[in-house]
């Protein structure tokens, strides 16, 4: 299951991400407009349900959530851009890790 998530996550809607990978959740951040995707196992199907809402490729960027630690990791295929002067898995600027983190700590994080 996809969540597209623009409020708030619920308890449920994490334990329904976590089925497929079952330790850390695959997630695809729209840095613009402050909202991701999360579940599934492939980054590219998060950004899919993300472009299918209006999202723009080169604001999206692709990331994993461990829920049982909160923590952020910033590794994802679909972040391999040279055009945006990011030629790694990881993203490499650290304004766009800082916006990724900033929303996914908002929307994913379970107090």
């Amino acid at each position: 299951m996809i969540y597209l998530i623009k409020e708030k996550v619920t308890k449920s809607q994490i334990q329904e991400m976590l089925e497929p990978l079952e330790t850390y959740i695959k997630v695809a951040v729209d840095i613009e407009r402050g909202i991701l995707a999360g579940g599934g196992t492939l980054h590219a199907d998060c950004e899919a349900v993300l472009l299918e809402d209006g999202g723009r490729q080169e604001d999206i960027w692709g990331a994993d959530w461990i829920p049982e630690t909160q923590e952020i990791r910033y590794e994802a295929l679909m972040n391999i851009r040279p055009r945006q002067n990011n030629p790694d898995m990881k993203i490499l600027d650290s304004a766009v890790r800082e916006r990724v983190a900033e929303i996914a700590s908002r929307l994913l994080r379970i107090e």
